[in-house]
């Protein structure tokens, strides 16, 4: 019997995709249409019965005329078969509907259940205790206009619970994004496949608690159409990226055969960033950690850390990066098997020409992140960009990668998983698009998006505390793709552990590396 689909929730779809894979299973497998909407509507209505006990049992449907108020309206039918109170508010004139929601309609009516169009005023919110949002579904563009937005404002007005059917009326489905007006729902009831919508920001907001249900469509189908974005989950680690997440190490393991990472970080004016970085690389599990910082930096750090290997570059008395030599870097790159270059670097004049050089002749996996993002931007505005042998991940926050594309950072956040994906095949590197739901793009399509972290974790050193754990796990010889989403997932888990323990809305970057 379909039913709730939790386990297997790890696709993330477009509507674009989901139309195809709906209209598949149809066309093509045979699958009747109104079986798969008897199903999504009986797994709405259960969805609704599970909160009924603590929100009540008197629901109004606000339907659509597509296929979206069709599942509301079967919905409505199971939930008054079980004792439940409901009508169902069209948005149109109910005897104008056509096709399939025609159908749903003249079953309804048959069986008693009050049908009306909307009109300004003709509901009575204190006769309800919820509402099931059946106006839009993901094939709806742009932001709701004329009765359908003056529906959705009236339910979050209303102060009711919402049940939303596929995905909040107002939600772009592929995106996030938020149209004016958008249904703010409690839960949300989506069919077959998460949307990615539903995985980001700001979209996630509205959707409040986000149930996959089993409608009937093959779950194999999402891999036969080429579906290439996940959720990071144990599932999507062994099965997509090949690494089990526990990275449970061999019992004679030593601290040679654990990697060793270079962490080419820190200034006079932000030792903190490198420290950071390399502390994160030892916690994550590096067996040695090299921190190369300009000479200047080195001696009021000695005692700060002392299982890292500190080296001292001659900077010429600066305290910073702008005169040591690259050859310095990249002879200390030597026998290592991972190089995190950027934290706390700041800038200089040349710095482009500096960053490249030790990019590209350095022979090893790599972690570009914070300042070493802003050099590369500003070579890549000029149309250059390293040319590297070995893998590259690139760590940047929002307005990094804007910086990198180009473009603004509302445009960023606007699109993150394919401004992220794009940027990923057009420069070879593995993405990690910070923030909320990180994003991790590979170059060859695929990308993966982060359910761990918290708001608290919002605080300075965070992203050179990520730096270090992804470079901690290249060295240990994880590939770009395994080491950048466990590395996300692990930096986000712990950020996780340690709200909870401190019951804390803020972190320091200290109390992650604690918890890693």
């Amino acid at each position: 019997m379909p039913g709730a689909r939790e386990a297997e929730a790890v696709h993330l779809l477009t509507a674009e995709e989901m139309r195809r894979i709906d209209r598949h299973a149809i066309d093509e497998i045979g699958i009747p249409s109104l079986v798969l909407m008897e199903n999504a509507g009986r797994g709405v209505a259960e969805e609704v019965m599970a909160l009924a006990p603590r929100i009540g049992k008197r629901w109004l449907v606000m339907a659509g005329k597509g296929n979206n108020g069709a599942d509301g309206v079967v919905a409505a039918r199971h939930l008054a078969n079980a004792g439940f109170q409901v009508a169902v508010v069209f948005a149109a004139d109910p005897d104008t509907l056509t096709g399939e929601a025609a159908v749903q309609r003249d079953i309804a009516r048959r069986l008693g259940i009050p049908l009306m169009a909307y009109s300004e005023g003709c509901v009575d919110w204190r006769d309800w205790d919820g509402v099931i949002d059946a106006l839009l579904g993901t094939g709806a563009g742009g932001a709701p206009r004329g009765v359908l937005a003056d529906m959705i404002r009236a339910i979050n007005a209303g102060g009711k619970p919402v049940v939303a059917v596929d995905i909040p009326s107002g939600l772009d489905a592929d995106t996030g994004r938020v149209h004016d007006p958008c249904v703010r729902a409690v839960k949300t009831v989506t069919f077959a496949f998460k949307k990615r919508g539903l995985a980001q920001y700001p979209g996630l907001s509205y959707a409040g608690e986000v149930a996959v249900r089993d409608i009937g469509i093959p779950a194999a189908l999402a891999d036969r159409f080429g579906v290439s974005v996940f959720e990071l989950g144990e599932n999507v680690f062994r099965e997509r990226l090949g690494v089990d997440p526990a990275l449970e190490r061999d019992p004679a393991a030593h601290k040679g055969s654990c990697g060793h990472a270079l962490v080419a970080a820190g200034s006079r004016a932000y030792s903190g960033a490198g420290l950071l970085a390399a502390t994160a690389a030892l916690r994550a599990g590096s067996g040695l950690v090299t921190w190369a910082a300009p000479a200047g930096v080195v001696p009021p750090l000695l005692m700060e850390r002392p299982e890292l290997i500190l080296a001292r570059l001659d900077d010429g008395g600066s305290g910073d990066w702008s005169c040591v030599d690259p050859a310095e870097v990249l002879e200390l790159a030597r026998g290592k098997q991972a190089l995190v270059i950027g934290p706390g670097f700041g800038r200089w004049e040349g710095d482009f020409a500096w960053l490249r050089d030790v990019m590209e002749r350095a022979e090893l996996p790599l972690v570009a992140d914070a300042d070493a993002l802003n050099i590369l931007a500003e070579g890549a505005a000029a149309g250059q960009w390293p040319k590297r042998k070995a893998p590259t991940v690139i760590t940047p926050h929002p307005g990094e990668m804007a910086r990198l594309c180009g473009t603004g950072t509302s445009e960023v956040q606007r699109d993150r998983i394919g401004v992220a994906r794009r940027f990923a095949m057009e420069r070879d590197v593995v993405v990690v698009l910070k923030g909320a739901r990180t994003v991790i793009a590979l170059p060859g399509g695929e990308a993966f998006v982060n359910p761990t972290g918290n708001p608290a974790m919002a605080t300075a050193g965070a992203g050179d505390v990520l730096a270090g754990v992804i470079g901690a796990l290249l060295a240990q010889g994880l590939t770009a793709a395994q080491a950048a989403a466990l590395g996300v997932y692990r930096h986000g888990a712990a950020g996780d552990r340690a709200a909870a323990k401190r019951n804390a809305r803020h972190l320091a970057a200290g109390d992650l590396l604690e918890e890693l």
